[in-house]
């Protein structure tokens, strides 16, 4: 623990020039007196910090003495700037200490790569949400986010799809999926995902859990959007699309569906291509073709086809009959 106070009191010294011990002491959360001892002990292991008196007083190091952190590249130093997400780790209750880590990190680098990573922190900023839409900032986040960290394992009230049930995991890890939280838990012998704006209540229980040594939160996650990916998109259609309907399909296609769309090169005489492709059941799949209008015709399956001429006849049928 004194280790890491020093680091901070000499980080911050770095980047800051002169610093009050009154304002170390607040920022280290200790009292005058341990700062005080903290200075001797940094002064006793060679690290030159003088004193000045005054009203504009305080501590600071010897000029031109710095702290270096070896072995960094420019671009290196700049993507850790790029690492951290300010928004969501306030959520996760860690925005100070993400905040007090960058600038001890940000000191303790080389003038010029200190300069590259303030330009790279200055000119890029990561907006998790997507457009049209607000990110989640569930109640029990914080404290999900701490029973993680601790290893502890939680009871939780949860509202599925289909009923509210009750469940006792031991979290994993927490993911960040456009805007929206999750949480990936052990349950029994078998990892799980709930979205933790689902949770209704929930409790931090004494008992702790071994965390199992071969789990891989970024290779589970990967997996498990891949498989349930494939289980939103259980049909193969086939479609016939016009030149602008090609556009539309790849403007408005989840990357999923992009990645697995089969596009015939050749076109017919009126210019029209034929696309094969992965769609949801019948009724989200009716509801993600109709967006492409008149610029594409389902050729298979029949049923599918079928429906979309039944949907769009009502249409046309209630865009005729006049409104009074």
């Amino acid at each position: 623990m004194r280790a890491s106070r020093l680091l901070s009191i000499l980080t911050t010294l770095q980047a800051r020039g002169r610093v009050t011990a009154q304002a170390l002491a607040d920022e280290c959360e200790v009292s005058l007196r341990t700062i005080y001892r903290d200075i001797d002990a940094l002064s006793a292991a060679g690290i030159p910090v003088y004193s000045e008196r005054g009203s504009e007083g305080g501590y600071r190091l010897l000029d031109g003495y710095r702290v270096r952190l070896n072995g960094l590249s420019p671009r290196e130093a700049e993507s850790l700037f790029l690492a951290g997400l300010s928004g969501p780790a306030a959520d996760l209750g860690l925005g100070g200490v993400m905040a007090a880590a960058q600038t001890k990190l940000l000191a303790a680098l080389p003038q010029d790569l200190r300069s590259s990573a303030e330009r790279m922190r200055s000119r890029f900023h990561l907006d998790a949400p997507a457009w049209f839409s607000e990110a989640e900032q569930p109640a029990h986040l914080a404290t999900i986010a701490d029973a993680v960290w601790r290893q502890a394992a939680i009871q939780m009230r949860y509202q599925s799809w289909k009923a509210e049930k009750n469940r006792r995991v031991a979290p994993l890890g927490i993911v960040l999926k456009g805007g929206s939280w999750y949480l990936v838990g052990q349950v029994g012998d078998s990892a799980r995902t709930y979205r933790i704006s689902r949770i209704l209540e929930l409790t931090v229980l004494e008992e702790q859990f071994e965390r199992p040594e071969a789990f891989d939160l970024p290779i589970y996650w990967r997996k498990a959007t891949e498989q349930l990916e494939a289980e939103l998109h259980p049909i193969t259609a086939k479609l016939r699309l016009s030149p602008t309907g090609v556009k539309l399909l790849a403007a408005l296609s989840p990357p999923y569906v992009r990645d697995r769309t089969k596009l015939d090169q050749e076109a017919d005489s009126e210019g029209w291509r034929i696309a094969t492709l992965p769609v949801g059941k019948m009724w989200q799949a009716v509801a993600d073709l109709l967006r492409l209008g008149a610029e594409a015709e389902v050729l298979e399956p029949p049923e599918l086809r079928d429906k979309m001429a039944e949907i769009t006849s009502d249409m046309a049928r209630s865009y005729r009959e006049p409104r009074s």
